[in-house]
């Protein structure tokens, strides 16, 4: 690839004469960037286990794990060099600080630290910090100070909302992550009532987070305004579709994401950021003002750092409803986990033995029930947007088209066997988990990466899906737990208990704690709070 021109004149402030072929190596480096020369930025960082590469998003250990990042970014933003700063550790190794004028405006740092080997000047650690942009708009399509002021008072006062581009707030228009339905959407007269729920109990909302595409896709992917980040795996799908509510949390930038939960939607991006969700009883939150995809399994629920904070959601929002008592006792489906890759099973598996869930069940034969609950959404799904999207042809891509199109073609009577095979399996589900709590993973997998085929990544949603479609077919409560890390990064465990136990299960998770060897960022996450009551 060409080199892009790259000003080398940036003056040089040094505690010595730099190492010979130093520079040399570093505007290399600079031209490869700005060129987006993979190859050559490959050649330049240390090969092995041990370099490192962070910035703002999180840090990539190894060069494989860097070298796939690059693949998958698509360029570095435009940049100059200001100044370089060389601080020379011996003739083999130095410190090498660049002031940089981004083509954007804002300043930033780059920090490396380069060592000379038999393959010359290689980069071993590198950091680099950016202008910090006012708005990512990757995760917020509309952002205020506040957007929408609460009560001075109440349980949830001083925290901050992201609420997902489904839900009604007056003056504002709903844009469900599709920009044709933004441009064609009405201005809202009223506010949702999930908003407002938790405005009266003093939250404010800080602005209205992305979502993938009319919310079908589990992923976090939107080709349109750009994937949220995973504040926990560097260069992972932050999981979806509620990924602009999950990021804006994990990243601290808002305490409390609104969001929905039709197949996964809230336990997905919070066992894949390392969150506390909650994924209502059908109908315990009221659903007016939130745009449907497949209301016979929609639910209105939460993502948090602090599990105290998603149990003041719970309770300031909940439609009077009796409050169910949660069992003592915890079971896992061994069928539903024998399928899942060895790293994960074994973890959830051992988590449940330490935690007393020695009792198995029987579910049945749960992909049947999966393939019953995918019909019966895709026919919902297209009874809700159908008529729209047939009138905006191409509106949708990808995947999320590709299912719309499926969709389109499921006639009523298939839908209705559908709707009678589901009510036999909720009838088996219900009978084998009587006086019980259902241990299982949140997710399939921990977070892929971003760069990873769409066959994985579809691999991978159908044995998620698998898993949490128990709880949309039963209507229950489903609880992610952020209490396991699997290959360095966060896993869900989710608790399934009967309706209407939500508060209780979230009580009971108070009495468990992370399990795992957390990196560095995730010690500062658990140090927010995550297990505090």
């Amino acid at each position: 690839m060409a080199d892009l021109p790259v000003d080398a004149s940036a003056p040089v402030h040094a505690d010595a004469d730099p190492p010979a072929g130093l520079l040399d190596a570093f505007w290399r480096y600079e031209r490869a960037l700005m060129a987006d020369d993979v190859p050559a930025l490959d050649a330049l960082f240390a090969d092995g286990p041990q370099t490192l590469r962070g910035d703002a998003g999180g840090l990539l250990v190894g060069h494989d794990a860097i070298a796939a990042f690059r693949r998958g970014r698509g360029g570095a933003p435009q940049r100059r060099v200001a100044a370089v700063h060389v601080r020379t550790i011996d003739s083999a190794a130095a410190l090498v600080v660049a002031e940089l004028a981004p083509a954007a405006g804002g300043r930033g740092q780059q920090t490396q630290l380069w060592r000379r080997g038999d393959a010359g000047w290689q980069v071993a650690v590198a950091h680099v910090s950016g202008p910090v942009p006012a708005v990512d708009l990757r995760i917020w399509r509309r952002v205020g100070t506040p957007l929408l002021p609460g009560e001075r008072t109440g349980p949830l006062a001083g925290h901050r909302v992201a609420v997902k581009d489904l839900f009604a707030i007056a003056g504002h228009r709903i844009g469900a992550g599709v920009p044709a339905w933004l441009d064609a959407a009405a201005v809202e007269p009223a506010t949702a009532s999930a908003v407002q729920a938790l405005l009266d109990a003093g939250a404010e909302v800080t602005g209205i987070a992305r979502t993938d595409e009319l919310a079908y896709s589990i992923a976090g992917a939107n080709p349109h305004y750009g994937t949220p980040p995973n504040a926990r795996v560097p260069g992972g799908l932050p999981g979806g579709s509620s990924s602009g509510p999950a990021s804006a949390v994990a990243l601290g930038q808002a305490s409390i994401g609104l969001a929905t939960d039709t197949g996964g939607s809230i336990r997905v991006p919070a066992s894949y950021q390392g969150l506390w969700g909650l994924r209502t009883t059908h109908d315990r939150v009221a659903r007016d003002g939130m745009l449907p995809l497949a209301p016979s399994f929609d639910t209105i629920g939460w993502l948090a750092r602090d599990r105290a904070v998603l149990a003041a959601c719970s309770r300031a929002s909940a439609i009077a409803a009796p409050a169910v008592p949660l069992p003592d006792r915890l079971v896992i489906a061994p069928r539903l986990l024998a399928a899942l890759d060895p790293p994960v099973r074994d973890a959830v598996e051992g988590w449940a033995a330490r935690h007393g869930a020695a009792d198995e069940v029987e579910l049945g034969d749960v992909a049947a029930a999966q393939e019953a609950f995918r019909v019966v959404q895709a026919f919902e799904a297209w009874q809700s947007d159908g008529a729209w999207l047939t009138a905006h042809p191409g509106a949708v891509s990808g995947a999320v088209a590709e299912r719309f199109r499926v969709a389109a073609a499921i006639p009523a009577d298939e839908a209705a066997r559908a709707r009678d095979d589901l009510a036999a399996h909720r009838e088996r589900f219900e009978a084998a988990l009587v006086g019980a709590v259902l241990v299982l993973p949140s997710t399939a997998s921990i977070a892929p990466q971003a760069t990873v085929d769409p066959e994985e990544v579809d691999r991978v949603r159908t044995q998620t899906l698998r898993l949490t479609c128990v709880a949309g077919i039963l209507g229950a409560p489903a609880l992610s737990a952020p209490l396991l890390e699997v290959q360095g990064a966060p896993l869900g465990i989710c608790l399934v208990g009967p309706r209407d136990s939500d508060d209780a299960l979230i009580h009971r998770a108070a009495g468990f704690r992370f399990e795992g060897t957390p990196s560095p960022s995730s010690k500062r996450f658990l140090q927010n709070g995550t297990s505090r009551d």
